[in-house]
């Protein structure tokens, strides 16, 4: 019997080295018209866990929203309001914290002049430490993980962060840890979340009558994404970082730095990246990753996925035609265009021999 696991033992330990690297040639995956799954089917897979979810923080939203409204005041006095129309037809970037955000992150600093940034706060060490010059920041948590994740995997200290803050805008749900904007030193707007309960909104609204939603599908990319398109007024929407799966890397990551979540991912599905090759995700991201794609269904605009990376839009069949897949080198080509011709416009007199084709 010892010889027989000795046996099984070398197979085993053989076969798990059996690996090979290689360098292949990323391409998207061929467009297919129409989502394998339904609008409707998707929505309702995504909004599964509303109910779990909202039992679980009901206590925590009320207290917070209390405390924060007792150091602020009335939120209507901080509303995200205050920003509506400000990017009216200007593209926008909305930044997610997946791992693919390494890739991208060094360019965003040199995005078209015009085209605003909008992080996750999750993100914020890395947009500075990359001089991304980011427009706004955007929470939605109300536990104070976000706190540790300001600073966690930065290259300075926590207090060099949070005095950077002085000079930045956060965007912020009324339920906000209120730890968080004890720390948070510059300009705050606030913002509320429709919450599928009567009985929830009924307790908020006896704190402020303040009927400004933002939907977010339970994450705070959709807080973001709404944000530009529902407020700001941008119905350009690019996406970066926003993989919704972990890397393919052999350690496998969350964000493009090291994190806790990187320890142990836990339970996971399979699924399939926009390259067509196998990823693997949590079934809460992936839930995400389909309301996103309810929206390019339903919501107008033109949505850009500049992640280089992940899953959204992906199927196995290929990549929903809704969510247009670009490198983010071609997106800024794309919208940086008549910087080519600046050269003749200014000075006709001098031949630079600059043409499109």
């Amino acid at each position: 019997m010892g010889g027989l696991r000795a046996i099984l033992f070398y197979i085993r330990k053989d076969y798990y080295f059996m690996t090979r690297t290689a360098e292949i040639i990323l391409e998207f995956q061929p467009y297919i018209m129409q989502c394998p799954v339904t609008p409707e089917q998707a929505h309702k897979e995504a909004c599964v866990a509303d109910d779990t979810t909202i039992n679980h923080w009901r206590e925590t939203w009320i207290k917070n929203i209390k405390a924060n409204h007792k150091k602020f005041g009335s939120f209507a006095k901080h509303s995200v309001g205050k920003l509506y129309g400000s990017a009216q037809g200007s593209p926008c970037i909305i930044a997610g914290s997946g791992p693919s955000l390494k890739h991208v992150g060094e360019k965003l600093k040199d995005r078209p002049k015009d085209m605003l940034l909008i992080s996750c706060l999750h993100n914020f060490h890395y947009m500075e430490d990359h001089g991304a010059k980011v427009d706004y920041y955007v929470t939605l948590d109300a536990g104070p993980i976000t706190i540790k994740e300001v600073t966690e995997g930065g290259t300075k200290s926590e207090d060099e962060y949070w005095k950077i803050t002085k000079d930045r805008i956060l965007i912020a749900y009324i339920g906000t840890d209120p730890k968080l904007l004890e720390k948070w030193q510059g300009k705050v707007y606030f913002y509320n979340a429709p919450v599928p309960d009567p009985e929830f909104l009924k307790e908020v609204q006896a704190i402020e009558q303040f009927n400004l939603f933002i939907e977010s599908g339970g994450c705070v990319l959709g807080t973001a994404t709404f944000l530009a398109k529902g407020f700001l007024g941008s119905q350009v929407t690019v996406f970066v970082g926003s993989d919704f799966s972990f890397s393919n890397e052999a350690k496998r990551r969350f964000h493009a730095w090291d994190s806790s979540y990187d320890a142990n991912i836990g339970k996971y599905i399979n699924c399939v990246d926009i390259f067509g090759n196998r990823a693997v995700t949590w079934r809460s991201y992936y839930n995400f990753k389909q309301w996103f794609e309810v929206v390019a269904q339903r919501v107008p605009g033109i949505y850009i996925n500049a992640t280089e990376g992940g899953i959204l839009g992906a199927h196995r069949d290929g990549n929903i035609i809704h969510i247009k897949q670009m490198w983010l080198d071609d997106v800024f080509k794309m919208f940086g265009l008549s910087d080519h011709k600046k050269g003749q416009a200014t000075k006709p007199e001098i031949c630079d021999n600059v043409v499109f084709i």
